[in-house]
């Protein structure tokens, strides 16, 4: 998959193309659809499938007040656009010059000039242009006269439809199982393993804590069953996904004040995982943080949240998904 950060990265020599547009934060089912929608008439044509898509948030830049929290990153975004057959996405920075342009300029601008597109695939809902005034029916005018067809993907999805606002909502909440029915696959967090305070050891439940910038939304504070996924390591090598015990909050037991994302890879002490890039991807939630009355109570309560760990894991619930949520970064 290629990644062309503005149109000044678009090859020159690109021939004809089909094309999407959209936000696609979360990369949830619905936006699964269009894109394979635009993957299969590429193939059929013979012509290459690109994904448009921006960066900040569209109301991170206009209204921040009202501004949503990103369910992923730009690369993230990118890897599960590329994971739906993608051939190439195309990362706009949103500024507010980029959505000045009128509907008529994007389409000349970034389909026509740009691209060179034979097809445009969009959502029901999709606008464009200054102030969202460019619909369906006015992508479809200017295709007429610049000679490109737009096909148009009704709204799919459980209750109506699936959506990132949805998803957030469940994140936000813990629902990391209902988040995965949105999105059709278990939502992850990407990082790299930084030292912690080394108390997990001590307790016998060694962890990889997650340091510095963290890709994707953190879900509500608790302990989750899911998976550790090395980044670096080759898709069949081994340990590269092991089952794991999460833990997100800021350890009230010892009085903590930073909020972490943790893990400790069921039944494994021999790891060393300090500087390595990792993802946990979330099954379940088994329950919300709590504060214990001492280190017994707590260390009674971590072996009992690994065997539900491993019953969660090895059952139908752990294997709805595969735990390598996407295509291996290089």
């Amino acid at each position: 998959m290629q990644l062309w950060k503005g149109v000044d990265e678009v090859p020159a020599t690109m021939g004809a193309s089909v094309v999407t547009l959209g936000n696609f934060d979360g990369v949830h089912r619905g936006h699964q659809a269009v894109l394979g929608q635009v993957a299969s008439l590429a193939q059929a044509r013979g012509i290459r499938s690109v994904a448009v898509t921006f960066w900040p948030h569209p109301l991170a830049v206009l209204y921040p007040e009202r501004a949503p929290q990103e369910l992923m990153s730009p690369d993230q975004r990118a890897e599960q656009i590329a994971a739906a057959g993608i051939d190439s996405v195309l990362l706009l920075e949103f500024t507010r010059e980029f959505a000045a342009q009128t509907p008529q300029e994007f389409v000349d601008n970034v389909f026509v000039e740009a691209l060179h597109a034979a097809v445009v695939v969009v959502g029901a809902d999709t606008r464009f242009g200054v102030r969202n005034s460019g619909t369906v029916d006015t992508l479809i005018e200017l295709g007429a006269t610049r000679g490109f067809e737009v096909v148009v993907v009704p709204d799919i999805g459980t209750d109506g439809r699936w959506s990132s606002t949805r998803v957030r909502e469940l994140l936000a909440a813990g629902e990391v199982a209902d988040a995965a029915a949105q999105l059709g696959r278990w939502h992850a967090v990407d990082g790299t393993v930084v030292h912690g305070d080394h108390r997990g050891r001590l307790l016998g439940f060694p962890t990889a804590n997650l340091g510095g910038r963290i890709e994707g939304m953190i879900p509500a504070d608790g302990v989750y069953a899911g998976w550790l996924v090395r980044r670096g390591l080759a898709h069949d090598a081994p340990d590269r996904v092991l089952p794991a015990a999460i833990s997100i909050g800021t350890n009230p037991t010892f009085d903590g004040v930073d909020r972490r994302v943790e893990g400790y890879v069921l039944g494994r002490t021999d790891l060393d995982l300090y500087g390595e890039a990792i993802r946990y991807a979330f099954v379940s939630r088994l329950r919300p943080t709590l504060r214990f009355d001492g280190i017994d109570p707590l260390v009674a309560q971590m072996h009992a949240d690994v065997a539900a760990c491993r019953d969660i894991l090895a059952g139908p619930a752990g294997a709805d998904f595969s735990p390598d949520t996407g295509p291996q970064q290089g």
